[in-house]
């Protein structure tokens, strides 16, 4: 089992996997911007990490000051939330190949599911009923 999880989201989001991680023993980070260095959610971590300003390209999105985090904290995994990196396969096969345990869905399968024609496609080809539509891009918006 990990010994510390960095949160990489904010909010509410941050907030449930902080409290998750503490009742399971496990050292909760969490990283803020500048503008959310006073919200609950990192008060609530055993550790907090600012990762840049206001502006969510610049911290909450920031591959590199992410890792720099998980890294200055001795994380052992990184569990993103929902939203922001979350959906970003490149972030998950960088926190992999980092060292890292990457909390959530496998990046092929981010990948994967993150086309909605690919998904529906994979899906249906698994056996799965889909509802009825497009299996290929539309061609021009008429």
């Amino acid at each position: 089992m990990i010994e510390s999880l960095l949160v990489a989201n904010r909010g509410e989001i941050a907030r449930r996997i902080i409290r998750t991680a503490k009742r399971l023993g496990v050292r909760a980070i969490a990283v803020h911007s500048e503008a959310d260095a006073d919200l609950p959610f990192v008060a609530e971590a055993d550790e907090a990490v600012c990762v840049g300003p206001a502006n969510p390209a610049q911290s909450y999105r920031n591959v590199e000051a992410i890792l720099d985090a998980a890294k200055s904290t001795g994380a052992q995994a990184i569990h993103p939330g929902y939203g922001f990196l979350s959906e970003n396969a490149d972030f998950a096969r960088t926190v992999e190949s980092s060292g890292l345990v990457w909390v959530g869905p496998g990046a092929d399968a981010i990948a994967a599911m993150g086309d909605k024609i690919n998904a529906r496609n994979l899906m249906a080809a698994a056996g799965v009923p889909v509802a009825p539509g497009t299996t290929e891009p539309a061609a021009d918006l008429a």
